[in-house]
């Protein structure tokens, strides 16, 4: 069975009880994102998960704004673009990693089925290491460009071993 989660579904706006312009920080914001995570027996599937644990403060001597700090790990930082109608065949990825889309569309479908499609501003958390291949083949995950324009994704891997839970970065 496959599930298709439309992008506005997708989104990973923040919501923060402040009103624009307004220069007040709100309520603190949650920001949600979709994790791509493997289970016990080897299968990927995706969770839309959110980030909880900001701290309002300032940086470098501004006004206060909201943080959400995660832990120092060594990553390397990749942008790949995506020709209009690429599709990366079942892959996992190749380490515990943040895919942000700058510009452009993109669908990711997981060995459970479920596919989700993003555009600008929304992220992933990509963590489907450790799978086990299907008996028709599907290992980790597929992923494709949407519509007449290249998808241009910024990755952020990290340099850590996966866990295989869902949600488990909040």
């Amino acid at each position: 069975m496959q599930t298709t989660i439309p992008v506005m579904q997708a989104a990973g706006a923040a919501s923060s009880g402040a009103s624009e312009g307004e220069g007040k920080p709100g309520e603190k914001p949650t920001v949600s994102y979709w994790h791509l995570w493997t289970d016990a027996e080897g299968v990927s599937h995706q969770k839309q998960c959110a980030l909880t644990t900001f701290e309002l403060k300032g940086v470098g001597g501004a006004a206060p704004q909201w943080n959400n700090k995660h832990p120092e790990h060594p990553s390397t930082v990749v942008v790949t673009v995506q020709p209009v109608g690429w599709v990366g065949d079942w892959h996992e990825n190749p380490a515990p990693q943040w895919i942000i889309v700058l510009s452009g569309q993109w669908w990711i479908e997981s060995m459970d089925g479920t596919r989700i499609e993003q555009g600008p501003g929304e992220f992933s958390f990509g963590e489907d290491q450790g799978c086990t291949e299907s008996a028709d083949g599907r290992k980790g995950h597929r992923s494709g460009t949407i519509g007449d324009q290249p998808a241009v994704l910024m990755t952020v891997q990290l340099h850590i071993d996966p866990q295989h839970e869902p949600c488990h970065i909040s």
